[in-house]
């Protein structure tokens, strides 16, 4: 199967760009689309994600926080990190929409910026969680999908004129960034909750942009 397209950065940029100023609901789709290029996350995690992974009780932002076993992609847990400025002021940016528009808020107004913890951070353009289908896979278990994000983030990325990807690519493009910043391999598969060295570095490898310093060095 074919890697989901790297994404570079000039491109991303551009994609943020008209994410802001097109279709509908604007700073969720780019708080989504920064949250999945920034974290790496699946968006089987992204559609549940609880809004306590985000904030503590007090309305700040956790440092250090988790995708939990019972949301996981592979049903362990694994590390999540808030320390990246531009995706927390997006994310923020979004859920003061949420408490604008009340969706999904509660009585409390001193806790969790009055939103619902246990209520997803991302929500549809009415307010509710992303719906999820289960299906039956080849060995007999479960798993699960989010169609209508995966045809928003198809959607996103078209609008830009970005071709052929998917949330995967935010995902590869997370990986291989993390991998050209000489983060060793162990680190990024545990950021990414992926089993084995290898199969992290098959999903870095064959990445265009190296290979084009390679290219452009032959003279």
């Amino acid at each position: 199967m074919a890697k989901a397209p790297y994404i570079e950065d000039h491109r991303l940029k551009h994609m943020l760009k008209v994410a802001a100023v097109s279709g509908e609901l604007p700073v969720r789709n780019v708080a989504l689309l920064t949250c999945v290029y920034g974290t790496g996350m699946m968006l089987t995690e992204l559609a549940r994600l609880p809004l306590r992974a985000y904030l503590k009780a007090d309305g700040s932002v956790l440092d250090e926080s988790a995708v939990p076993a019972e949301i996981a992609y592979n049903g362990s847990e694994r590390p999540l990190y808030w320390s990246n400025a531009k995706l927390v002021a997006a994310i923020d940016k979004y859920l003061d929409y949420r408490v604008d528009h009340r969706h999904r808020v509660t009585t409390r107004k001193a806790a969790y910026r009055s939103l619902d913890p246990d209520a997803p951070i991302f929500l549809t353009d009415e307010g509710e969680p992303y719906k999820l289908t289960p299906r039956r896979t080849g060995t007999g278990a479960i798993s699960y999908s989010c169609d209508s994000l995966s045809q928003l983030f198809r959607k996103l990325h078209l609008q830009a004129g970005v071709e052929g990807a998917s949330a995967m690519s935010g995902r590869r493009t997370f990986a291989v960034r993390l991998n050209n910043n000489n983060i060793d391999l162990k680190h990024i598969k545990v950021l990414l909750g992926l089993k084995t060295l290898q199969a992290t570095k098959a999903l870095i490898d064959a990445d265009p942009v190296r290979l084009g310093k390679i290219a452009a060095s032959v003279f």
